[in-house]
């Protein structure tokens, strides 16, 4: 199995190179309640040929199955996140269609958050429109930021607190081997003492 680990942009579509046989996969890190958008499609590069079909799989950090489709030549998902993590979205071709060319091209366009949101009826609901839409979509940027920075933040403070207990057991561990040491350094000194005294008395 090969996979990709992509850092996807927020609104930025990725090429992806699919082997005939194997197969690959996309990643992104997203914290919990943001709206994930994705379409996908399969590109013919030989337009005499039919379009290979594929089959796609979207997982979350726990493994829960938030999409699968398979054999098509494009699609689209959409999930607002429950869990914070790593979000994979996997891509292999569809066994059993007489598929026996060399890698295929898929167009992936993965938007999240702010890149996410359908800015065309927010206009339309709040009759706004040019530069109050453009402030508009930077008020959500700033948002999206900060949200993600407290997110960091927190990821931060568990990180830390992980490695104060790590330390701490290492050095209780430490101080628990030394004195082992000791302990067993002086069961061998005694046993020492002993067979010597019993040799000079023989």
């Amino acid at each position: 199995m090969v996979v990709l680990c992509q850092l996807l942009r927020t609104s930025d579509a990725i090429w992806l190179n699919l082997p005939a046989s194997g197969t690959k996969c996309v990643s992104e890190e997203i914290q919990n309640n943001v709206v994930v958008l994705a379409d996908y499609v399969v590109i013919a590069d030989d337009h005499t040929q039919l379009i290979p079909a594929i089959s796609v799989k979207v997982t979350s950090p726990y493994g829960n199955n938030l999409h699968h489709q398979e054999n098509v030549t494009h699609g689209q998902f959409a999930f607002t996140t429950s869990e914070a993590g790593n979000y994979v979205a996997c891509f292999w071709v569809a066994q059993g269609h007489g598929y026996t060319g060399g890698e295929i091209s898929i167009n992936l366009d993965w938007r999240i958050g702010v890149a996410a949101k359908d800015w065309d009826s927010v206009a339309r609901k709040e009759k706004i429109e040019g530069v109050e839409l453009e402030l508009k979509k930077l008020e959500g940027a700033v948002e999206a930021i900060h949200e993600n920075l407290l997110y960091l933040k927190s990821r931060e403070a568990d990180m830390r607190t992980v490695s104060e207990k790590t330390n701490s057991r290492v050095a209780w561990f430490s101080i628990m081997s030394l004195g082992i040491c000791i302990g067993v350094s002086a069961l061998q000194l005694w046993h020492l003492q002993t067979y010597f005294q019993k040799k000079k008395l023989i």
